[in-house]
């Protein structure tokens, strides 16, 4: 029997995207419904997305849902379409007072109700399309209040009966933390809130937390950051709170797109190439460089950025080591926006150093496609980063990654002196273990040295190119978790 999951994530691409999430959300329920699963996808419909573009039809049959949130009775509808490039069902809960703000995520006041309205209403739009899931699969904060409707505020509804609820982590540093005020907001009995209760954390109202403590199953975007986040040193305040359900705690890689993100076929670069034949990764970097008005020389690497330019990222340790690093003999080209003084350092830099380093400030998808295409070298120094998919995008693009030995970047890139030293050839990048200016500066350097061999290069690319991180492996992973969901709520519950 197939199985029938539910997904549920504030963002999903090509609708609506901030992050890795909306990549995994877009991708994932095509990967299961391949591996034989019936999925439906649940996100907000917010007034950036397109309907005519994306074929958005409204249900006449379900029309008005009223959903309370904090005492208020909101008006909310249901619109659908077919994720493309599968069957998979796509419903957008519509409701203009909390959607319609210009932005996916806010800091406004309100910022609780958004999500416990979308929360309430993708359980009402289940009852009304009578479509009972095996699993829902929650994403982050937003969603971290499902699980606990279910077995509370909606348990009077006999037809959930056998949902399970897996919940995922992507980030667990943004945990969906309010007011008191929150609980009476959310119709969430008192009696669950007292220190150190299951919807408390630090005297406030945690959604992550609720996902955390209610949900049968949790996992994380990586095997290593599944690992990490039972540390003080990266659980953010809640490694006790997950240390608590360890034995319910995995970690799932998150998969890769290659129908979107590869050099054969990358709509967006205007030279494809591959490994039999990679005449047109050169011809990429020279148009690049060009467009950026800086020279071309196929001697000198280009490495390649693209990121958030905050702290989390490793732009802290990249400007401790800014002087070493610019003493390299290699070229830069960075795309991304953030924190305004690591912007200004930038901007600066270019001022200074036109020929060596250019900068992008600001969001292009095209762009980033072509960086990734064009690039030798990518780096990526994260502080934390609990899966990662622009290291894996490189290992595709025969662009080879320099990184910290973190959550998903250490479970995808494998360091080519390190392998080399236990008599290993199959090494696709650089990495380092400390977070620190002359730890990423030695990775680089060691990275711009092997650049300079062409044979050590041609097969650090080929291995990276060669990897497979396509999301039928890790769709067939979170089915098995969503077996063990069911299984660990037939044990519970029956």
């Amino acid at each position: 029997m197939k199985m029938k999951i539910a997904i549920v994530a504030a963002e999903a691409f090509p609708y609506a995207k901030t992050g890795g999430l909306a990549d995994v959300a877009g991708s994932l329920p095509k990967a299961l419904e391949k591996l034989g699963c019936e999925v439906k996808l649940f996100i907000p419909k917010y007034s950036s997305i397109d309907e005519n573009k994306y074929g958005l039809r409204y249900n006449w049959t379900i029309g008005e849902m009223p959903i309370r949130v904090n005492g208020y009775v909101r008006s909310v509808h249901l619109h659908q379409a077919t994720l493309p490039d599968s069957n998979v069902e796509v419903n957008f809960i519509d409701c203009p007072h909390y959607f319609h703000r210009g932005r996916i995520y806010t800091n406004d006041s309100d910022e609780d109700e958004r999500f416990i309205l979308f929360s309430k209403s993708v359980i009402e739009t289940l009852q009304r399309l009578k479509w009972t899931p095996d699993v829902i699969n929650c994403n982050d904060w937003q969603t971290g209040l499902i699980p606990l409707y279910l077995k509370d505020n909606y348990k009077w509804d006999r037809m959930f009966d056998n949902t399970a609820t897996l919940f995922t982590i992507h980030n667990i540093g943004y945990q969906g933390r309010f007011s008191k005020s929150t609980l009476l907001a959310a119709e969430i009995r008192g009696n669950l809130f007292y220190p150190n209760g299951p919807v408390e954390h630090d005297g406030s109202v945690s959604f992550m937390k609720t996902g955390i403590l209610f949900s049968e199953i949790i996992n994380t975007v990586s095997n290593t950051y599944s690992h990490e986040i039972l540390t003080p040193e990266y659980g953010a305040g809640l490694d006790a709170v997950l240390r608590s359900r360890k034995e319910d705690l995995f970690g799932v890689l998150n998969g890769v797109d290659y129908n979107e993100w590869n050099p054969e076929t990358d709509k967006y670069i205007p030279f494809h190439y591959s490994l039999k034949d990679m005449s047109g990764k050169i011809k990429n970097k020279k148009f690049l460089l060009e467009h950026f008005n800086m020279p071309f020389n196929e001697n000198i690497p280009l490495i390649g950025i693209v990121s958030r330019i905050v702290e989390q990222k490793g732009f802290d340790i990249f400007s401790e080591a800014l002087n070493s690093i610019m003493g390299l003999n290699a070229q830069w080209i960075i795309l991304g926006s953030g924190e305004e003084h690591y912007e200004d350092l930038f901007r600066m830099l270019h001022k200074h150093l036109p020929q060596k380093i250019s900068a992008y400030l600001g969001f292009n998808n095209e762009l980033s496609h072509l960086i990734e295409a064009a690039s030798d070298i990518f780096l990526m120094p994260s502080r934390y980063e609990p899966c990662g998919l622009n290291q894996i995008y490189s290992l595709k693009y025969g662009t080879v990654p320099v990184v910290k030995k973190t959550g998903g970047l250490a479970d995808t890139v494998k360091d080519w002196d390190e392998e080399m030293h236990f008599g290993f050839t199959h090494g696709n990048g650089f990495s380092f273990y400390d977070h620190s200016g002359f730890a990423l500066y030695k990775s680089t350097e060691r990275a711009v040295n092997a650049f300079s061999t062409k044979e050590v290069w041609n097969k650090i690319m080929y291995n990276g190119m060669n990897s497979d991180f396509s999301w039928q492996r890790s769709a067939e992973k979170y089915i098995e978790l969503y077996k063990l969901a069911v299984l660990k709520h037939r044990e519970l519950f029956t």
